[in-house]
């Protein structure tokens, strides 16, 4: 028997004995091996399924928005959301427009895969994308500080399916609007994963109407015309350097 394959074998045994609840230490003494090499085994075996595992399917180990992000916002039928955002009860707040989402997924023991998204809740739905990045699980302590640095607040913990909804319907409330989201949205929402199926519904545009703030990377002049032209004059609003 040849060391690649007294390897595999003990793999697949090990394999077995966890689907089974076995501990590390009760597979240690079964199989005769120290605490440490079942310990390795298990690791191994672990990091396998991971890996065979589909993106959205993965551990989530944190998900976070921007303080504020549901001002202006129509939350009547999500109040438990906007119950956790108290900034997002004071009218035109200095987040008001946008939500910043990261969220965090288990890669393997050791490493995370970590997606973000600038979400312009007013009108042009997903702007920008960070990720898929993969890192060290230990780093997401100065990253996600960093990723919210350009607030005053610290960024809400919350959970996977809101994270869901705000950028897939953000989405699809711009598209009814005429814009197309960011074109690197697809790879970041695999890991993101779709919104569900029963959500509540929150009511994006600024007290109910497109509110269009003009951004550095923005054709305004355009923006506008494809407002003009989907929601006709009067029924939105904007801020802009035409």
């Amino acid at each position: 028997m040849t060391m690649q394959t007294r390897d595999d074998e003990l793999l697949a045994r090990v394999r077995e004995m966890r689907e089974r609840g076995s501990a590390p230490k009760q597979i240690a003494k079964a199989l005769g091996l120290r605490p440490a090499q079942a310990t390795v085994l298990v690791r191994r075996v672990a990091e396998a399924a991971q890996a065979h595992t589909a993106p959205d399917e993965r551990p989530v180990v944190g998900c976070w928005i921007n303080a504020g992000w549901s001002t202006g916002l129509d939350m009547t039928q999500a109040p438990d959301w906007a119950a956790v955002d108290p900034l997002g009860r004071i009218p035109d707040a200095e987040t008001g427009g946008f939500a910043q989402v990261l969220l965090a997924r288990r890669e393997r023991a050791s490493k995370v895969t970590v997606v973000g998204f600038l979400v312009d809740v007013y009108c042009l739905g997903v702007k920008n994308v960070t990720g898929p990045e993969a890192m060290g699980s230990g780093s997401l302590a100065t990253y996600v500080p960093m990723y919210y640095s350009a607030f005053n607040h610290a960024p809400l913990r919350i959970d996977v399916e809101q994270a869901q909804v705000i950028v897939h319907d953000a989405v699809a409330y711009a598209h009814s609007l005429g814009f197309h989201p960011a074109g690197d949205l697809a790879d970041a929402a695999v890991h993101l994963g779709a919104a569900p199926g029963d959500r509540p519904a929150i009511g994006f545009g600024k007290d109910g109407k497109p509110f269009y703030i003009s951004g550095p990377y923005d054709d305004p002049r355009k923006v506008v015309q494809t407002l003009e032209r989907t929601c006709g004059k009067g029924n939105y609003d904007y801020i802009a350097h035409l």
